[in-house]
């Protein structure tokens, strides 16, 4: 996709098709129908969504959304944006420039109430060759940036979010958006990859400083295609610390991953029984890292064991 700014009749012919037709957007787990009358938000979503196979006309999608400017005099004197699905408006208002986070945060907030056929993991996931590698870890652990920086470095991104289970067949799910980046992991990752194609940094959000990385070609062009549980790491940043690795017994990594999880509680034995599979038959790790790059090849040589298994550095 050309790096070059649209010329104004691009942007006008984008933001009416986004505003009156919408667009849909095929994430995977879920397909979502989005309409704004925002410009910025129109080109915006050219940029982190250039991969993705857009459909302009669509029969059906999973969520019909809406991100629209505030109401009253609050469009003309300090515009603000709000997001809307089925006539409800999860969340107060956003400033008006900040309308691309406010509707990734959307999606997240539909999918982590209402996809409840799945058991959903708040982890990274990515694979290779089929076989997936499942990141739980808490906020600040350092996930998005070795999600993010594993997608440049080949592996397929499925999501940077959720960890798609699905109870029926043991697969997880893709559900590729945008990596959303924060704060210093944003130059980190720019800094990284030449390939990183990085959108606008939104300063000062209820979640610091956020950009969000456009998914790859590579990643987009399987989102329907699932992939096998084979690893589980819970990632930990260290700065400036050595690599370490740290089995975890199968009860150990059942309970920090239902502990990260959206709807554990809710599917009962359904999820239960997902997750201790998981936890019974994909080795699991507690990653120290320090370095990227060092922290990506620990985790290939893992995929490359016949068991999964590596010998601690």
């Amino acid at each position: 996709m050309s790096s070059s700014s649209p010329s104004p009749a691009e942007l006008v012919a984008r933001t009416a098709t986004l505003h009156h037709a919408g667009i849909w957007i095929d994430y995977g787990a879920c397909v979502v129908r989005l309409r704004s009358p925002i410009a910025a938000l129109a080109d915006q979503i050219e940029l982190v969504y250039g991969a993705y196979p857009i459909s302009h006309q669509n029969e059906f999608a999973d969520y019909h959304v809406a991100v629209d400017y505030g109401r009253g005099l609050r469009r003309h004197l300090r515009p603000t944006c709000r997001f809307e699905i089925d006539g409800i408006e999860p969340f107060e208002p956003f400033p008006a420039a900040s309308a691309l986070p406010m509707f990734e945060w959307g999606v997240n907030w539909c999918f982590a109430q209402r996809g409840n056929q799945f058991v959903l993991l708040h982890a990274g996931v990515l694979a290779r060759d089929g076989r997936a590698v499942i990141m739980a870890a808490t906020p600040g652990s350092g996930k998005s940036t070795l999600t993010a920086a594993m997608m440049l470095r080949g592996f397929r991104l499925l999501s940077d979010e959720f960890g798609v289970l699905d109870p029926v067949s043991g697969d997880l799910r893709a559900m590729l958006k945008p990596v959303a980046l924060k704060n210093r992991s944003i130059d980190v990752i720019r800094e990284f990859s030449q390939e990183a194609v990085i959108g606008p940094t939104f300063r000062g959000t209820r979640k610091g400083d956020v950009a969000h990385l456009a998914p790859n070609r590579a990643s987009t062009a399987l989102v329907r295609q699932g992939a096998r549980p084979a690893l589980v790491i819970f990632p930990r940043f260290v700065a400036g610390g050595r690599l370490e690795l740290k089995p975890q017994p199968p009860e150990q990594a059942f309970s920090r991953l239902a502990f990260n999880s959206f709807n554990y509680a809710l599917l009962g034995p359904l999820s239960f029984n997902a997750v201790a599979d998981i936890a019974a038959t994909c080795p699991a790790y507690e990653l120290g890292y320090g370095d990227l790059d060092e922290a990506i090849r620990s985790i290939e040589q893992l995929l490359a064991e016949p068991c999964g298994v590596a010998d601690a550095a």
